[in-house]
């Protein structure tokens, strides 16, 4: 893929912007999450829901990126978004774990993320920039193109450097599932296949989070079908800068829809097999 970056200065002011505005609207969905939070919508079956606070927290974001760069486009996964002349596209994800939100557990993540190319076009795209925030342990995973991942949690810092893991026998892993049911079907057949070949799996409920643990060596590798861009793109960047392999289907390094994983670089040639092979077997979507 092709695609030209910013250079240095404008992606680190972009990764700052990033970290800046996930951490104001995760301050939000916290500060002000009503007592009794309730589905406001539906999106692709019932199980799949939208909270006021989803939209609230996207409208807060785009609030901000228009006032501080209104020449670049904006999308999210609720409605709304705005074009751009720039050539930058932030993807952003308010509530990545909304489901999570809605019980009360905490692992959930406002997800921000400057791109270049076109993110509705599989492949087409690439992030430079972006930013990750877990509000409820205040912990800000960031990175940009080139020049590490990052966690700051208060007042400190910390390079973030994945698993050294190499044995896939030994490899804790992580998962999510769609809401449709066929596609959950077809994912719990991948899964039973994969689990007797790994160390144990978890399934935590934001992609987003998924991504960053893997940068942060919490787990030594994750996959997933059906993710959207807003899920992924700040998450492929954290994650590959922190030295783990991020790839798709066919060997072709490019996260997407289809299937994204990301692992420890000792485990990328056997796991990034096993789980290509097996999305190829079971899923066809």
């Amino acid at each position: 893929m092709d695609l030209a970056l910013p250079d240095d200065a404008l992606a680190a002011a972009l990764e700052a912007l990033a970290g800046d505005i996930a951490r104001s609207a995760g301050r939000l969905v916290v500060d002000e999450r009503p007592a009794d939070v309730t589905v406001a919508a539906t999106k692709s079956s019932a199980t799949d829901v939208v909270t006021e606070m989803d939209q609230r927290a996207q409208d807060h974001l785009i609030e901000r990126l228009r006032e501080a760069r209104p020449d670049d486009a904006v999308l999210g996964e609720e409605s709304g978004g705005a074009s751009g002349t720039s050539g930058i596209t932030w993807v952003i994800d308010p509530i990545d774990g909304t489901v999570n939100y809605l019980y009360g557990i905490p692992a959930y993540a406002v997800s921000v993320a400057a791109v270049v190319g076109d993110p509705t076009i599989p492949g087409g795209w690439r992030p430079f920039a972006g930013a990750v925030y877990n509000p409820v342990t205040d912990e800000l995973f960031r990175a940009r193109a080139h020049a590490g991942a990052h966690l700051v949690v208060g007042e400190d810092h910390h390079d973030l450097t994945s698993s050294r893991c190499d044995e896939l026998g030994q490899a804790l892993v992580a998962t999510g599932f769609g809401y449709a049911a066929d596609r959950r079907a077809r994912q719990a057949r991948l899964l039973l296949d994969l689990l007797p070949r790994i160390r144990d799996i978890r399934r935590m409920g934001s992609a987003a989070l998924d991504l960053c643990a893997v940068a942060a060596g919490r787990i030594d590798a994750y996959y997933e079908t059906g993710l959207n861009a807003w899920d992924l793109a700040a998450g492929w960047l954290i994650a590959e800068e922190s030295g783990a392999k991020v790839g798709g289907l066919d060997g072709a390094g490019v996260p997407g829809t289809a299937l994204t994983w990301a692992c420890a670089d000792g485990l990328a040639s056997a796991f990034g097999e096993l789980v290509e092979s097996g999305t190829k077997e079971h899923h066809g979507d």
